[in-house]
């Protein structure tokens, strides 16, 4: 017998009994827990997290459709508007049904009453509309996106822009009459029609299209849920220049449209819109007035060298130029031409047809900070060119710092400079002229390349062997060629380093670099680099815009000069320098300052293996307490000289006119 069984049949009922009550408590107390904390939980929902949910719940029926904001614009230094938005009444409509399949009874019902709609629509159009945008029963159709091809069901639908005054009168009456049509003021973009540096300012195109472009992948991939700032696949956005740069100031933010959707998600009731609100003004650095002497006066030139023998011909080739004035203390660009140059209002549609753009496909973007489609010389050469002679006044300097020489060594110039293994290399001066004994300022004045050659570059290559190259590079880079300006431009080109071609031997590379034939650059670095030799070793960033203002006036960023590097180098090394920077140019005679300036020939290969000249000018005046340094690139325009120094001298005489290079105006 079982030992843990009871043997009397009372004791075994008992306890029986006792496992049942004791099972029965246990079951009571487990229902009771469960009822405990289902209660509690319910008190949570209610209490705590019942708003969130409440909120997630309209989030659910309501969907914040934004609206395109009001575009800040872009002025001139006088105030100017060189980019402007003008409003404009847009209709939007948004779609109430969602079946519009015509192989079902509903869907061929809904089609039927979208057709009668753009019926209707298209009678307002041609009676109250402008004869030239005038629609027809199947664009407008195709507007209405049925398909929902384009865009969701609850977002509305773009049917006609720009409307008329008396198809908004119309509309604004009728408004009952068409339930989901709603009119959105959105804008226009307007560029100054005297074309003032154009690519600088840059253009506009649909948000759609800038899949390809980096600086908007931060946006795509950040979907700011703040519908403020979000952004419509319509909308129109900054693609070069000022417009790109500062696309974020110049856009303000969204209005939106909430709309209560259905389990559809289509709209269903009443929307409620949120006005847009207006992006931020820029105020730039340039003068309207500069600047379009430089372009003009880039245009003149490349025509007096059509007819005009320059270095003993004419320069028919020659079929660009490009041009930057920068204040030496501040930094402000006051012009920046890149020429030819074009209507960039032809992007108001947000794209242009290929006739269009077979005729500025080769210049719509800024040849003084890049060299791609922003113009093209006869030969193909871009808007970077080697420096030529314009590198002499640094080569200079870096003898001097390096010890190589001193600014009483006298250098007996024969025209003609051997090195290389067995003096196999040679470099003569221009046309071969034979300048005797000179000093260091002689030789940047009468620019001997024979100096550059054995009192810099031989002697750099003896002093540190293949090391030298990183010497010369980080000299480069502290006068900003070869590194960015710090422009507020975008993708600004750093320039091409041929020092660095490890193909040539470290002493050829440095004995050509000595004279300007080993770097290629911007004419904004250009600039730059002129400037900080005025400055005497600061590298000052160049700046386009000078301040910032909400849509009250109220100025809400001001920009500052600012300091990049400073090259810290003897008194009377920069005296040595800036002295010898006296190059004869007879585009000057009768200018009334005393100025520093170099000029530049730099050549380079055509397709046929045969040299060219670029014309190359860099210049800053006075030549005591400078105001403007400016620099002028002209390829294939011959000597420097006579291509790009004429150029040069209108700059400062416009800058003279409405600044004074001795702080008095003379308009």
């Amino acid at each position: 017998m079982n030992k843990y069984v009871p043997e009397d049949p009372r004791e075994q009922q008992a306890s029986m009994r006792r496992h049942f009550h004791i099972r029965l408590n246990l079951f009571f107390f487990s229902a009771f827990a469960m009822f405990t904390l289902m209660i509690v939980r319910l008190a949570l929902i209610q209490f705590v997290e019942g708003p969130t949910l409440s909120m997630e719940e309209v989030k659910m029926r309501v969907r914040e459709v934004p609206m395109p904001p009001v575009r800040g614009s872009i002025l001139a230094a006088g105030g100017e508007q060189l980019a402007y938005s003008t409003p404009i009444q847009t209709l939007y409509l948004t779609l109430q049904k969602s079946n519009f399949d015509s192989t079902t009874e509903a869907g061929k019902t809904n089609l039927a009453e979208a057709s009668t709609l753009a019926k209707e629509l298209k009678k307002v159009f041609d009676i109250y509309g402008a004869p030239e945008s005038m629609m027809s029963e199947e664009e407008i159709l195709d507007a209405m996106d049925l398909k929902f091809r384009r865009s969701g069901g609850f977002a509305p639908r773009r049917i006609k822009s720009d409307l008329t005054e008396r198809e908004i009168a119309y509309f604004l009456s009728q408004k009952n009459r068409f339930p989901g049509l709603d009119l959105i003021e959105e804008s226009v973009r307007h560029y100054d029609p005297d074309r003032v540096a154009v690519q600088t300012i840059g253009y506009l195109k649909k948000y759609q299209s800038t899949y390809d472009l980096e600086a908007y992948k931060p946006m795509r991939e950040r979907r700011d849920a703040d519908p403020a700032l979000q952004y419509t696949e319509e909308e129109f956005v900054g693609f070069d220049g000022l417009e790109m740069y500062y696309q974020q100031e110049l856009r303000g933010k969204n209005g939106y449209k909430r709309v209560p959707i259905d389990p559809r998600n289509m709209a269903n009731g009443v929307a409620e819109i949120v006005p847009p609100e207006k992006g931020y003004d820029l105020h730039t650095t340039l003068n309207k007035n500069v600047q379009l002497a430089a372009e003009q006066a880039i245009l003149e030139q490349i025509e007096w060298v059509h007819n005009h023998p320059v270095s003993g011909s004419v320069h028919p080739f020659a079929k660009t130029g490009y041009a930057v004035a920068m204040e030496v203390d501040t930094g402000n660009v006051i012009a920046m031409a890149s020429m030819p140059d074009y209507d960039t209002n032809v992007w108001q549609s947000g794209g242009v047809n290929d006739e269009v753009w077979n005729q500025i496909s080769t210049n719509y973007r800024n040849g003084t900070v890049t060299p791609f489609s922003s113009g093209r010389s006869g030969h193909e050469f871009d808007s970077t060119v080697y420096l030529g002679s314009t590198i002499k006044p640094l080569s200079v300097l870096i003898g001097l710092n390096e010890g190589l020489f001193t600014t009483a060594t006298k250098y007996n110039d024969r025209g003609i400079a051997y090195f290389g293994r067995n003096d196999s290399a040679s470099v003569r001066n221009s046309s071969g002229h034979v300048y005797g004994s000179i000093y260091p300022d002689d030789a940047i004045r009468f620019s001997s390349n024979a100096f550059m050659v054995d009192m810099v570059g031989e002697k750099l290559y003896n002093k540190y062997r293949a090391q030298g190259i990183d010497i010369w590079d980080d000299y480069m880079k502290q006068f900003g060629l070869g590194v960015s300006t710090g422009i507020d431009l975008p993708d600004e080109y750093r320039g091409i380093l041929d020092y660095k071609d490890e193909s040539q031997t470290a002493l050829s590379r440095l004995a050509y670099a000595s004279f300007g034939q080993q770097g290629k650059y911007t004419t904004m670095q250009l600039a730059q680099y002129a400037a900080t030799l005025a400055n005497r070793g600061k590298r000052i960033q160049p700046r386009l815009v000078q301040k910032m203002t909400d849509a009250e006036g109220r100025v809400v960023v001001q920009f500052e000069p600012r300091v990049l590097n400073e090259v810290k180098m003897k008194d009377a090394y920069w005296d040595e320098v800036i002295g010898g920077m006296r190059t004869s140019v007879s585009a000057f005679d009768g200018f009334p300052y005393d100025f520093a300036r170099k000029t530049g020939t730099s050549q380079q290969a055509n397709n046929k293996g045969e040299l060219l000249d670029n014309g190359v000018f860099i210049a800053f005046a006075p030549r005591e307490n400078p105001k403007l340094a400016v620099a002028v690139v002209i390829p294939e325009g011959g000597f420097g000289a006579y291509s790009a120094a004429p150029v040069a001298r209108k700059i400062f005489d416009a800058y003279d006119r409405e600044y004074g290079l001795d702080g008095k105006p003379k308009k």
